[in-house]
């Protein structure tokens, strides 16, 4: 029998509900290049640490790095030998939120559609961790704002320090 979390989940994660580009160039993804060193892994033997790695923004998270998240966090659910997930920022803050900086200049520059996906792939970052099959455990230590509590506040459990 499927558990009633893991078939909302399936459900709502049709072709209608996900959205994917790939880009398709000679030229190295720079987009890709900085998601992997701003969203960081560390593996133990039963668990992964990801380390939100963008402390020039206080972790504010972007649409690469939040596709990223979704690639790593989908692979790991279905990894048997992965028994829990935690998530935490480094430097001064967990997680400032979304980047409204850029979305603020992509905005001027009439670029609506990069915001709407930033918005789309983040809520649906959000709702994956909400429906996570596997403990998720957010360690808020330090700055944490807006899109910040949107991705800690959904999971399993949350860890606030004194520096929160």
């Amino acid at each position: 029998m499927v558990p009633l979390k893991s078939l909302t989940r399936r459900i709502c994660s049709c072709p209608l509900f996900i959205h994917q580009t790939r880009a398709i160039s000679s030229q190295p993804n720079i987009a890709h290049d900085d998601a992997l060193n701003q969203v960081l892994v560390e593996g133990r033997a039963h668990s992964r640490t990801v380390v939100l790695n963008r402390t020039s923004s206080l972790n504010a998270f972007t649409t690469s790095m939040i596709l990223r998240l979704r690639k790593l966090y989908e692979a790991w659910e279905e990894n048997p030998d992965i028994g829990f997930v935690v998530l935490k920022g480094s430097g001064r803050a967990f997680c400032g939120g979304g980047d409204v900086v850029r979305l603020y200049h992509l905005l001027g520059e009439g670029k609506t559609e990069e915001c709407k996906e930033f918005f789309y792939k983040s809520y649906g970052f959000m709702y994956l961790v909400g429906t996570y099959l596997k403990p998720h455990v957010s360690l808020l230590d330090g700055i944490t704002m807006g899109g910040g509590g949107g991705i800690s506040i959904p999971g399993t459990f949350r860890v606030a320090t004194e520096r929160t």
